[in-house]
């Protein structure tokens, strides 16, 4: 697994610089051959990543490093073939340096450029075990899933000016928070706080193509042109639920983002957003984590940014509402979650039929959904919250 780790904008910005300056002359517009690395990020330890290379006849791939910066720390084994091939491999060195290093594979085809992909190995820069040194349980939020070392993901927040939330008094109000894992070029969840306030006054901005700046943009699947292969891109935090313009801009971020079947998206995912954005018009706070399930998946998406992302298997939806009455739910609290398979054919269905207990989804999942609550009302009153589903059904 990737190790964790901070990056800084002034990092990724050096990243952006880098990555241009390797961009070759041509357009390459043939995607009948591509070359796709199983994982376009690796760590400082020598080793190898699977490379897939997809051609009709004879290929090349020939290797092209920053016109600033160390070359000839990669090379690609074999560097030419013929036909489609699973088993090609780009193998590295260690790097020593604190500083990542990125690598450009140029495929070849018929004597022509046809594809290239951006390989990138991290440095020795120094890790926290999230990023910028606090986690979802220090940070205290009640929306938030726990975190775990070494899981090859950073935890994401943001703020309503679509940058990073460092805290009330530095950066205002927190917006969302994703939990991005750099293999698979996806946030395994997003969570945030939901009520009227927060969704504000506005428009959908139909922002597509904005990177987010909290991380390099060569690591995240460029959201101008779709991921490819006829998925939607299906937001996790709905662009509906924040409407003030820079934190509306900051939902269509390629790490709110996963692949999705269309009729899908607009059918009952659709309706099931529609319903939480009700919950949280009628409640003084509603905390939501949104994901999606990657296991058993065995759909990816086109390769428009030179890597392909797994199509989920699943996704999820957690809410814990806090009401101004006591006398709702339990003590003013309540919860309830839904899990749906990622299958067109429950696109016209009702997602009452998959209500569970938040209970219920955390042991599917494997993990703690809202991590914070028992420190907020106490371990058995936060036990009775997440078992109680029926409100929901």
């Amino acid at each position: 697994m990737i190790r964790r780790i901070a990056i800084s904008l002034a990092v990724a910005a050096a990243f952006l610089v880098a990555a241009a300056s390797c961009q070759p002359a041509s357009d390459p517009v043939d995607y009948e051959a591509t070359v796709v690395p199983k994982s376009s990020v690796a760590d400082s330890d020598d080793g190898f990543t699977y490379v897939t290379v997809t051609a009709k006849g004879e290929w090349s791939i020939e290797l092209q490093y920053p016109s600033e910066g160390p070359g000839d720390w990669a090379v690609m084994d074999p560097s030419s073939g013929k036909g489609s091939k699973t088993d090609v491999r780009i193998r590295y060195s260690q790097n020593e340096e604190d500083d990542a290093r990125t690598v450009t594979l140029l495929l070849f085809s018929e004597g022509r450029q046809v594809h290239s992909a951006t390989f990138t190995q991290f440095g020795q820069a120094p890790q926290t075990s999230t990023s910028d040194g606090y986690d979802t349980t220090t940070a205290g939020w009640l929306e938030l899933p726990e975190t775990k070392a070494g899981d090859g993901c950073v935890f994401l927040p943001h703020d309503m000016e679509g940058k990073k939330y460092l805290n009330k008094a530095q950066s205002g109000v927190r917006n969302w928070s994703c939990y991005w894992c750099y293999d698979e070029h996806v946030s395994y969840w997003v969570a945030y706080p939901h009520n009227n306030a927060l969704i504000g006054r506005g428009e959908r901005s139909n922002a597509w193509g904005v990177f987010d700046p909290l991380l390099p943009s060569f690591l995240q699947p460029n959201m101008a042109n779709t991921y490819g292969g006829g998925w939607t891109r299906g937001h996790q935090i709905p662009s509906a639920d924040r409407y003030n313009d820079k934190a509306n801009r900051s939902t269509f971020y390629p790490t709110n983002m996963t692949p999705q079947e269309y009729n899908f998206n607009a059918g009952i995912w659709a309706r099931l957003e529609g319903q939480i954005r009700s919950y949280a018009g009628s409640s003084d706070t509603t905390y939501v984590v949104t994901g999606c399930v990657l296991e058993g998946s065995n759909r990816w998406s086109g390769n428009n940014s030179g890597f392909t992302v797994k199509v989920p298997s699943a996704y999820f939806k957690a809410v814990l509402q806090k009401s101004t009455s006591t006398a709702v739910g339990h003590n003013g609290w309540r919860a309830a979650a839904w899990y749906l398979p990622h299958d067109t054919s429950i696109a016209g269905g009702s997602y009452y039929d998959y209500v569970l207990s938040v209970d219920a989804l955390e042991k599917k999942l494997g993990y703690d959904l809202f991590v914070n609550l028992p420190s907020a009302v106490g371990a058995k009153l936060a036990d009775e919250i997440e078992a109680d589903c029926t409100w929901a059904k």
